[in-house]
C-alpha cells in the first residue's frame, strides 16, 4: 500500500477490524518511511457478468432494474419484498456461479421467469406474456396450460 503522505511503497498494518457484518475490513497502517498513520478500507467486489441485450449492446447488470421488472409483474400480488429480495439474490448467485463474463438478456429473463413461477403464477404469466411477446391468444393459452 502506498503512503498518501510521502508515496513510499512500504507500509505496515498496525490494526485490523471487520465492520458492516464482515463486508468491510478497516486497516490502520503506518508508513515505514515517514512514520505517519492512515486508514484503508477493503470491500468485497462482486463482479457480476455484463448483460448482452438482443441488439448486441452490453450493459452492466443492475439489480434495481431486475427488482423493478419483477415488482411490475408482482403488482397487487401477495408477495413480500423479502421474497423478491431472496429471488434476486438467487439469480445473482446463479450468475456468479456460472463464472461467465457476459450473460444474454434471454438467459436473465429465463431466470426471472423461473423465480416468478415459484413465487406467484399470475406474476409469472404477466412477465412471460411481455417477455415472450406473444403474437396471439393461442400462445398465451399454451403457457397457462403448461402451468
Amino acid at each position: 500500500m502506498r503512503c498518501p503522505y510521502c508515496s513510499h511503497d512500504e507500509t505496515q498494518v498496525v490494526e485490523t477490524r471487520e465492520s458492516d457484518e464482515g463486508g468491510v475490513i478497516r486497516r490502520r497502517r503506518r508508513c515505514l518511511h515517514c512514520e505517519k498513520r492512515f486508514t484503508t478500507y477493503e470491500r468485497i467486489e462482486i463482479a457480476l457478468p455484463a448483460v448482452v441485450k438482443k441488439d448486441g449492446a452490453r450493459v452492466e447488470f443492475d439489480p434495481a432494474k431486475l427488482r423493478a421488472s419483477m415488482q411490475l409483474a408482482l403488482r397487487k400480488r401477495p408477495v413480500s419484498m423479502e421474497q423478491v429480495d431472496a429471488a434476486i439474490e438467487r439469480i445473482q448467485d446463479k450468475l456468479l456461479a456460472s463464472g461467465a463474463r457476459e450473460v444474454p438478456s434471454t438467459r436473465l429473463g429465463e431466470l426471472v421467469m423461473r423465480e416468478l413461477k415459484r413465487m406467484d403464477k399470475v406474476a409469472y404469466v404477466r412477465f412471460a406474456s411481455v417477455y415472450r411477446s406473444f403474437e396471439d391468444v393461442d400462445e398465451f393459452r399454451q403457457l397457462i396450460r403448461d402451468i
